[in-house]
């Protein structure tokens, strides 16, 4: 005869076995993605690639890199959110920066040079869109103190704050050169 309260104790244990494993799996990719987040945030990692060495460079010239407070932003403070789902995005888009680094879109510096207006202008539209969302997550208007500033940013933080400027409309180059605008195509006269 078949015993049917085995059966289902061995099935119920089963799907205990089967959950658990689920779990515990679960928790292994979970704790893997984010050692993988981690990692593609290191500035080691960032400026592995040829091309951002450029930036690197320059970067090291900054106060974002060396300062009196020893407080150091690195390349995803300011390039990659914080929030789960912005952050993904971003991921997502880096993904063409490797693109254009594997087949040689910028592994020179003067092929940089020659595409460096529009990536940056990229960026700079991403901060505005975010209302720079990377730089206020270390420099807050309401957090400022003012008396500290040199007179003309006593001036102009409490209008840009009224204005709803986002950061990088006055701060665009201040953690890499700012690149210069290129020139007008010339127009033929046509009189």
């Amino acid at each position: 005869m078949f015993n049917k309260g085995a059966s289902s104790r061995s099935s119920g244990k089963i799907s205990i076995l089967l959950a658990g494993t689920i779990f515990i799996t679960g928790i292994v990719f979970a704790v893997l993605f984010n050692m993988g987040l981690g990692y593609t945030n290191e500035l080691e990692f960032c400026t592995s690639c040829h091309s951002m060495k450029i930036n690197l460079e320059e970067y090291k010239q900054t106060v974002h890199y060396k300062n009196a407070s020893g407080v150091q932003a690195v390349c995803s403070d300011c390039h990659v959110p914080k929030p789960f789902f912005p952050k993904m995005v971003a991921k997502v888009m880096a993904l063409k920066d490797v693109y254009h680094e594997i087949i040689g879109t910028i592994d020179t510096r003067e092929k940089y040079e020659a595409h460096r207006w529009d990536m940056a202008n990229r960026v700079w539209d991403k901060m505005r869109a975010s209302n720079s969302r990377e730089c206020r997550s270390c420099h807050e208007f309401e957090n400022m103190d003012l008396s500290e500033q040199m007179r003309s940013a006593r001036k102009r933080h409490p209008r840009a704050m009224e204005d709803g400027d986002a950061c990088i409309d006055c701060h665009a180059g201040i953690a890499h050169e700012e690149p210069d605008e290129p020139d007008e195509p010339e127009v033929p006269d046509e009189t």
